[in-house]
């Protein structure tokens, strides 16, 4: 242990010097063993005939470690620290509180045994601090003076005393090397270990027991503590996600490190105003879980649920058909709006395909992930943008209300990444909706979190909700990274401010829609979308499963059942929503404008094969830009997009041929 400092602190972790790191390092004990011979026994054999045990193990089967030290009258174990964790303070802290749930929560029924045999002094729980140790380690002593080491590869778990997995199994008998092992084992629990008490396992929650975690405690009796923490982390293992997320959580709440030297002093009371934060967090928390409903659906056994009720899905067929009405009135209102409603309402439509399909696509995202596939048919995010006043926060309203019976969003001020993935961790199911954004925030915060591609990969989340972003035309440009991994509806119509303050339908159909429309929807979705898991396992077929157009084919029968199709109701696909004439659709409709009302914006050079076009700002140059294909190799030139002529008469659709007009 390191001498206690003057100031009655102690550091937590010895700094490595660096002619250490770039060396071969220090020498390192290895125990010289000579072999005799191989047994093949199972776990209980292994270890039965002896009262009593210490342990250190790396990680840990819960269950197993209980049914382990049920063989013994008394039991020490210490639970190495991953090495997943840079060993900061809250890293250590999300990491032993992590520890203590699953103690608690594996094995309920036998808590109160275990916790009796705690209070007795019989068993005692450590964790360690800041040596990282991967020993797997179990000293086995009886009171006739036998004595027993194994160690080796094997964690305290059923799948490595099992033969589930290959592991490395060696069994020492005898006093030497039980008392080097022994020596070891001390030395770890007294100088780097925290005793995991009564307390701290029976509340399990950080809310209430930051105060009982373990180096809490150890903080409190030496009033301070001194942490050099180590930066250097490698990990990737699935149990380290969960104590990240937490750390994540609880960084912002940390004392600075010292600007010179890089340590942090941590005090008693940082720990309890760390509890009262947590305390507010979590309250805050339960707020936001209130405001925005859990939907979960299980495809495997074919059920939904919102807020841990089962829904019916079985709607009644009048329930359905006034439903599909409803929303037919609601979309036939768009024909009041002036501007191109015909195409706003195509639009409309197929935004509110991907909206209502959108909670399965954190399950085919996983699915593609886990048997290598392309996850970008399976969006989750979208963005409506266009000129004000054209009904976009409404109409997302709408398709919510009709999905859960509510109609939940969050400010757009409220947006940043770390709150949306925080948010889509919480929130299941149902889209989160954040309303009005503009672009300097959509820049600043949405872009990045668009971007970030792996969220929920690694830990297999197949229930956290997509994500649409409502904004005003100064969203000016998205750029190709965005559009093809965001469903994007821009809408060109609109009302003036006389016919919103008069419309009343809206409100009405808001008012009169339930749910039997989605549920029935549901139900249908839940007998196709497991084929499509199933596809996404096999290497056989070129393509993605489309699982939009299962679902606009499962809504246009739905509404085919009960109303005449209105002409925005269609059969889509995939293209419908990537192909490059529908990303590019601005783009392509600028530029015809454009050349049939000022053609003198247009250069057009035959020798050379190209095409320039004034766009008359630098904005408008970069919208465009965004929005064209690789094929037409454009590049901007102050105002100016130059693009290869005669792959922009194909997709543009007009043949750039001068006249003698000019």
């Amino acid at each position: 242990m390191k001498k206690e400092n003057s100031n009655n602190t102690f550091s937590i972790f010895d700094s490595v010097s660096e002619d250490v790191a770039t060396n071969a390092g220090p020498k390192v004990d290895v125990v010289n063993l000579t072999f005799e011979s191989a047994v093949a026994m199972n776990w209980t054999e292994l270890f039965s005939g002896f009262d009593s045990i210490c342990a250190i193990t790396f990680s840990s089967g819960v269950g197993f470690m209980y049914k382990l030290l049920d063989m013994f009258e008394t039991a020490e174990v210490i639970f190495g620290c991953e090495d997943v964790m840079s060993n900061t303070v809250q890293e250590i802290m999300a990491y032993q509180n992590r520890l203590i749930e699953r103690m608690r929560d594996e094995l309920s029924d036998k808590k109160q045994a275990i916790l009796a045999r705690i209070d007795s002094g019989e068993v005692r729980f450590y964790v360690s601090r800041g040596v990282i140790s991967h020993e797997k380690l179990y000293l086995l002593s009886s009171k006739d003076g036998r004595k027993r080491v194994i160690t080796g590869s094997a964690n305290m778990s059923y799948n490595a005393f099992s033969g589930a997995q290959r592991e490395n199994i060696c069994c020492i008998d005898g006093d030497r090397a039980y008392d080097w092992y022994y020596e070891s084992f001390s030395r770890l629990k007294g100088e780097s270990s925290d005793e995991i008490t009564h307390k701290a396992i029976d509340i399990a929650d950080i809310s209430e027991n930051i105060d009982e975690l373990p180096i809490s405690q150890t903080i409190k009796a030496n009033k301070v503590i001194e942490i050099v923490p180590n930066r250097d982390n490698d990990g990737n293992v699935e149990f380290s996600l969960d104590t990240r997320n937490l750390a994540n959580r609880l960084t912002p709440l940390m004392p600075k490190a010292d600007r010179k030297t890089g340590r942090i002093l941590v005090s008693s009371d940082m720990i309890t105003k760390l509890r009262r934060q947590l305390r507010d967090d979590e309250i805050k928390k339960k707020e936001q879980e209130s405001v925005y409903p859990r939907l979960v659906i299980d495809t495997e056994a074919a059920k939904a649920a919102l807020n841990d009720t089962p829904l019916d899905l079985n709607p009644s067929e009048d329930d359905v058909a006034r439903d599909v009405k409803l929303f037919i009135r609601y979309m036939d209102g768009y024909s009041q709006f002036h501007g191109n409603y015909a195409d706003m309402q195509q639009r409309y439509f197929e935004f509110a395909n991907w909206f209502f399909c959108s909670p399965f696509m954190a399950k085919m995202r996983d699915m593609a992930a886990r048997f290598d596939q392309n996850r970008l048919p399976y969006p989750v995010f979208g963005l409506i943008y266009g000129q004000s006043k054209a009904g976009k926060t409404s109409f997302l309203e709408t398709l919510l209300k009709m999905m859960i019976g509510q109609k939940p969003k969050i400010p757009a001020q409220e947006f940043t990444r770390s709150s949306i993935e925080g948010l889509k961790r919480r929130v299941e199911g149902c889209p989160i909706i954040v309303d009005d954004m503009v672009n300097t925030r959509f820049n600043q915060h949405a872009i990045e979190t668009i971007k970030t591609e792996d969220f929920g990969i690694s830990e297999h989340l197949i229930h956290y909700p997509a994500v649409v972003i409502s904004a005003n035309e100064d969203v000016k440009a998205v750029s190709p990274e965005i559009i093809r991994r965001t469903v994007i509806c821009r809408v060109e119509a609109g009302l003036t401010n006389t016919e919103v303050m008069t419309n009343n339908v809206v409100r009405s159909v808001q008012k009169e829609i339930g749910t039997a429309f989605y549920r029935e929807y549901l139900r249908r979705m839940l007998d196709v979308v497991p084929e499509l898991v199933e596809r996404l396992k096999s290497d056989d077929s070129d393509r993605s499963p489309d699982i939009l157009k299962e679902s606009s084919d499962i809504i246009y029968d739905i509404i085919a059942e009960h109303s005449e199709i209105p002409v925005y109701v269609r059969h889509l696909t995939l293209e419908n929503y990537f192909s490059e004439k529908v990303t590019g659709k601005y783009a392509i409709k600028t530029i015809q404008n454009a050349w049939r009302t000022s053609p003198k914006t247009f250069t057009v050079d035959e020798r050379r094969n190209e095409l320039r076009y004034d766009a008359g700002a630098t904005y408008e140059a970069d919208r465009i830009i965004k929005e064209l294909p690789e094929n037409l190799e454009a590049v901007k030139s102050r105002d100016s997009i130059i693009m290869n002529l005669n792959e922009a008469r194909e997709f543009f659709g007009v043949k750039f041929k001068k006249s003698w007009l000019w």
